[in-house]
């Protein structure tokens, strides 16, 4: 059965998503370990962790000692193998079944027995990814959302299959680690996601239906329904591209017209425009 203590974890995969999560937990006090495919894209995430911990300091939020020891607590290899000892390990690959079947195929025969395994996927099945192990009580999902060292919401994800040992541990480290964790079960999007996407793709096919401008389409969501983010400036830090897939994965899984990319969207990424990662989605970005 999992152990309900976890002390270290793995991470896999050390992009945005990755590095933020490998971050929050440095931070928390608990060792990480980061593993990329090389060591080019490994250190790559500890720059941005070194970057975003040092303008912690910066800003008063932290110490240049707290700084350094939870920069410390992270450790990056290029090899799986390294994750052998980790309590949790949480995989934060591309947007890809097969990739990530595969990853937890490999990890199921790696770590100990009593490890847990969670995806950090955003739209895919949790259960199809656990049926790549031959343990998939022990596997789960933990959504984080972007950027992780600052949004507080992690999606605990249960399958059908799932402990509730290994879920209670993974619910419970969330909120060791300053998260608030909500349980939900497998369903396409989860929550945020199920209740999100279709608003925002609604909120821009305003804009050609009513022939409103992405500012106004933001004023009228900020100063009318009291929201702290106009749609189009979310979109922009989702990243559009990022927005696009999880809108094609939820309107496969439900059929329902409101979940799919409106053309507007797809045109914007074909252009190259993402959002603040380009420089230029809905809104310009030095």
């Amino acid at each position: 059965m999992p152990s309900t203590e976890i002390n270290r974890v793995g991470v896999v995969g050390l992009g945005t998503m990755g590095a933020g999560i490998a971050q929050v937990c440095v931070h928390a006090g608990i060792d990480a370990v980061g593993r990329e495919v090389n060591d080019e894209l490994a250190e790559r995430g500890r720059a941005t962790i070194d970057h975003y911990l040092g303008r912690g300091v910066e800003k008063g939020r932290m110490t240049q000692e707290e700084k350094d020891a939870a920069l410390g607590r992270l450790r990056l290899t290029t090899d799986l193998g390294d994750l052998a000892e980790c309590d949790l390990v949480i995989e934060a690959v591309l947007e890809e079944l097969d990739l990530k079947r595969d990853v937890f195929t490999q990890l199921d025969g790696i770590v100990n027995p009593d490890a847990i395994l969670a995806s950090n996927t955003s739209a895919l099945s949790v259960t199809e990814i656990a049926e790549a192990t031959a343990h998939p009580e022990r596997v789960l999902g933990m959504h984080f959302f972007n950027p992780a060292p600052v949004l507080k919401l992690v999606e605990v994800v249960r399958t059908a299959q799932t402990s509730d040992e290994a879920f209670e541990a993974a619910y419970s480290f969330a909120g060791r680690i300053g998260k608030e964790p909500i349980a939900c079960t497998d369903t396409p999007g989860f929550v945020v996601n199920r209740i999100l996407i279709p608003l925002l793709n609604d909120c821009v096919r305003v804009i050609d239906e009513a022939s409103v401008s992405p500012e106004d389409v933001d004023r009228a969501m900020t100063c009318g329904a009291n929201w702290p983010i106009g749609p189009c400036a979310l979109i922009d830090l989702i990243g559009l591209d990022v927005h696009v897939h999880a809108s094609e994965a939820l309107h496969g899984a439900l059929g329902e017209e409101r979940m799919a990319p409106p053309p507007r969207l797809l045109q914007m990424v074909e252009e190259g425009k993402l959002g603040r990662k380009s420089g230029q989605g809905f809104f310009s970005y030095d």
